[in-house]
């Protein structure tokens, strides 16, 4: 089967793909210079085919070492395919930029950059339909019950559940969960059709039989003093062995490692905008869209200040307390949607719906959010940012950080005026609980393609808010 064979199936990948390699970059030349649709005599004013092809010998193994520094010769049973997708797009970029300033350097110039055009479409859409191509293949084999990996599970917790959850969502990844093996849940005890089978000293009768593929060790964390023990028989066995830690809940989705001089340090919390190249880069785009969106709203925050002013007494600027970076208190700017009120009527809670405190404009304000626009004096000063988690009064802070896992992590970053939680709906009168899982996600992820694209998300669906009342 292919997982006994798998170095031979990576060889056979490697090649499939130098052959894909030079067939579209001979299909670019041919597109180029030899096709009806060409325009080029390929024998007057341009290279031979020879100095063509020749190339080939530098391309095919260069772009196989750029696929191999792009992961795309991992295995493939759960990695997602749109990131191999993206993987293949990234390796096929830096390829013609080298291309392209290796011949710059060379002095070769004439080289069409027409055809290298040509192939760098052709071999990313070939190398993805290849690929796609073998994707299906394998997944006809595990649902006719070939190319299956055994595992068998070393302790029964919440890493061991949550294992067998992801196994059973995605079948196509073609792992079989033998069972389960703990010393302190009975014998027969089922989850979601995999049983626990016996004792973790039962391994020392299991192994020698050579019926699994794998070994994953997920012992819950009382448990963890036996984990040496374990390792050490199941490397004796030659078993493959994973770890799957039962602290994952207190981890990112992808954490990440520090090496203090051969100590492994493990980062509880990933958060890239830690980072002083991506803290500038947020800054300065936060600015430049507080300015744009300051000129552009003008008009209606004006036309707001005089229907807040014609309508209602008092100010037209609401200022509130509210939490921002590093636990920092700051005055957050909205327009007045309320009458005014006394400090204690205020800080009894959030608005609900048909809440009597809001005005007639203050209703419309709210539900178009224009009553945020203000909040772009806050970007500029620096209290917030355009796109991060909403900030909170210190009031509901100091309740929600007892009751919700994780909530301040949310104050490792700047507040800002739109979300990743906001524009899916969490806004308002909604579960908080929910909100924090999207604005942790968020910290975790941010890249500003991310912050792009929830700019963009917000002009096209974040302003109308059915739960702003």
């Amino acid at each position: 089967m292919i997982k006994d064979n798998q170095k031979y199936f990576n060889r056979l990948h490697v090649i499939l793909d130098a052959v894909v390699i030079a067939a579209s970059y001979l299909l670019a030349w041919y597109i180029r210079f030899a096709s009806p649709i060409s325009d080029i005599d390929a024998s007057v004013g341009v290279y031979s085919i020879a100095t063509y092809f020749e190339m080939l010998y530098v391309i095919v193994p260069g772009y196989l070492i750029l696929y191999y520094n792009f992961n795309l010769y991992t295995p493939k049973r759960a990695t997602v395919h749109k990131y191999e997708i993206l993987n293949i797009f990234q390796a096929n970029v830096v390829g013609l930029i080298l291309l392209m300033a290796g011949w710059y350097l060379v002095a070769q110039i004439h080289f069409s950059r027409a055809m290298m055009g040509y192939f760098f479409i052709i071999n990313i859409l070939f190398t993805t339909l290849g690929r796609s191509l073998i994707r299906m293949l394998l997944q006809y084999f595990r649902e006719k019950g070939y190319n299956l990996k055994y595992i068998l599970l070393v302790g029964y917790s919440r890493a061991a559940e949550e294992y067998i959850n992801r196994i059973n969502a995605n079948p196509q990844w073609g792992y079989v969960v033998r069972g389960i093996l703990d010393d302190s849940v009975p014998s027969g005890t089922l989850y979601k059709g995999v049983k626990v089978v016996g004792t973790i000293e039962n391994l020392l009768y299991i192994l020698p039989q050579n019926k699994l593929d794998e070994i994953a060790i997920t012992l819950p964390l009382k448990d963890y003093d036996n984990l040496e023990h374990i390792v050490d028989i199941c490397e004796k066995s030659g078993v493959h062995t994973k770890f799957i830690p039962d602290y994952n809940s207190m981890f990112p989705s992808r954490p990440y490692t520090e090496d203090l001089m051969g100590l492994p340090v493990i980062n509880i919390r990933y958060v890239p905008l830690t980072n002083t190249l991506n803290w500038i880069s947020k800054r300065v785009v936060d600015v430049a869209a507080a300015l744009a969106g300051l000129v552009v709203s003008s008009p209606v925050m004006l036309l707001a200040a005089v229907a807040i002013g014609c309508t209602s007494r008092g100010p037209v600027i609401f200022k509130q307390e509210r939490i921002g970076l590093h636990n920092k208190p700051f005055k957050m700017y909205k327009f007045r949607t309320m009458e005014v009120q006394k400090p204690s009527m205020e800080q009894q809670g959030w608005t609900t719906k048909d809440d009597p405190r809001v005005t007639r404009v203050g209703k419309f304000l709210r539900r178009t959010s224009i009553d945020e626009l203000p909040q772009l004096f806050n970007i500029l000063k620096g209290d917030m940012s355009v796109v991060g988690p909403r900030p909170e009064r210190p009031q509901f802070v100091e309740k929600f950080k007892e009751e919700i896992p994780r909530y301040m992590v949310k104050h490792q970053v700047r507040p800002g005026l739109t979300g990743w939680a906001q524009i899916n709906g969490y806004r308002g009168d909604t579960s908080i609980k929910r909100r924090i899982e999207y604005d942790i996600f968020y910290i975790e992820n941010w890249t500003m393609s991310f912050d792009i694209k929830i700019m963009f998300l917000t002009i096209f669906k974040g302003f109308i808010n059915k739960n702003a009342y």
